[in-house]
């Protein structure tokens, strides 16, 4: 837990106030503190951060090329396909990539080949470095301080908090270094050795991790391209970058906006702010609360509502020999808390019959 603590690179504004509790900084300080670690002028530590945003940047041309085509040859098709791609495709390939397979180990890959093909499933956006640590303090700081996308902290704090929260410190000793490599061995991302850390502030190597995502969009336009031409291209980029800015709103929402918003009967999980939310549920498997209650899960829909694509993703997965690990806690969520809760209610239904 300790290491948790001090793993992240803390804001200049830190994590408490004088009394201990979350420090709420100002739109301020949240843009003053993000313009800050962009810059790559000042240090190359701030190299991370830069890239993830600066892969968003790249893809907002398509999206301005999408609506011209939609402006001047509407296409309810396209429209169809950048929906699908960007809400859906772009979506549940976090879920099952970041989050239940390089955050939790929620399921283990039969080989490398397989591992890398999930990873490049759709476009590259995200290095893993950015999610992973960040999840883990996540998980055992959520909606504490600490938490590098505290709900409490308001929108900008968490929408932002990738530059601003989410980078690992720069002044790991060796054996703190160690763990944050063990924490992401089993992904594949490329990292540095020690030194080249104290170099670049990351445990990412910048030029395979930027070599990578080139080669990612490279093979992705190309297959758009010939799938569908220019328009089709560009329908498909325009749901990732549409993708790439609600998927920094989702943690806010997710837990409620700051506020207790658990609804009984649905939300099991209380040790925390988490709630299931019907849209990000269906679209991309996060049914939050439910990953709070089992975070090593590879299926978070329990309930028969609960549709879960990323679920449907790794069962098949498993069916055909490319999984051969799959955790799965649904029998466990029935259990502990589904049935305690019916019985609980028939109790109470009989017993207002009663009076």
């Amino acid at each position: 837990m300790s290491f948790l603590n001090n793993v992240l690179d803390p804001p200049s504004y830190g994590w408490r106030d004088k009394a201990g509790l979350l420090y709420r900084p100002s739109r301020k300080e949240i843009f003053s503190e993000f313009f800050k670690r962009l810059n790559i002028f000042k240090t190359r530590k701030n190299w991370l951060g830069f890239f993830s945003w600066g892969s968003v940047i790249c893809l907002f041309p398509s999206l301005i090329l999408f609506i011209y085509f939609q402006v001047t040859q509407f296409s309810l098709t396209m429209l169809i396909v950048s929906f699908v791609y960007g809400m859906i495709l772009m979506g549940t390939h976090g879920t099952i990539w970041y989050h239940r397979y390089c955050t939790h180990q929620a399921f283990r890959f039969r080989n490398n080949c397989w591992r890398f093909i999930t990873a490049n499933l759709v476009i590259k956006l995200i290095p893993e470095e950015i999610y992973v640590v960040s999840h883990h303090v996540h998980h055992a700081l959520s909606d504490k301080p600490g938490d590098p996308y505290n709900a409490e902290g308001g929108f900008l704090y968490c929408f932002l908090a990738d530059v601003n929260h989410q980078p690992i410190s720069k002044n790991l000793n060796a054996s703190e270094y160690d763990k944050v490599l063990k924490i992401m061995s089993h992904t594949g991302a490329p990292v540095l050795a020690y030194n080249d850390y104290l170099k670049w502030g990351s445990a990412s190597s910048p030029l395979k991790v930027i070599t990578g995502v080139l080669l990612n969009w490279t093979f992705w336009f190309g297959v758009c391209y010939f799938l569908g031409g220019i328009y089709f291209t560009m329908a498909v980029f325009a749901g990732a970058f549409v993708w790439s800015l609600g998927v920094r709103t989702f943690n806010y929402e997710g837990h409620g906006k700051g506020r207790i918003c658990q609804v009984n009967g649905s939300d099991f999980n209380d040790r925390d702010k988490s709630i299931n939310q019907l849209w990000p549920g269906i679209v991309a498997g996060e049914w939050h609360n439910n990953h709070h209650l089992y975070p090593k899960s590879a299926r978070s829909g329990f309930l028969p509502y609960q549709i879960d694509f990323a679920w449907y993703y790794i069962w098949l997965l498993k069916m055909i020999g490319a999984v051969t690990l799959v955790h799965d806690d649904k029998k466990r969520f029935m259990e502990q808390c589904l049935r305690p809760y019916q019985v609980k209610n028939n109790i109470a239904s009989s017993q207002n019959h009663q009076y």
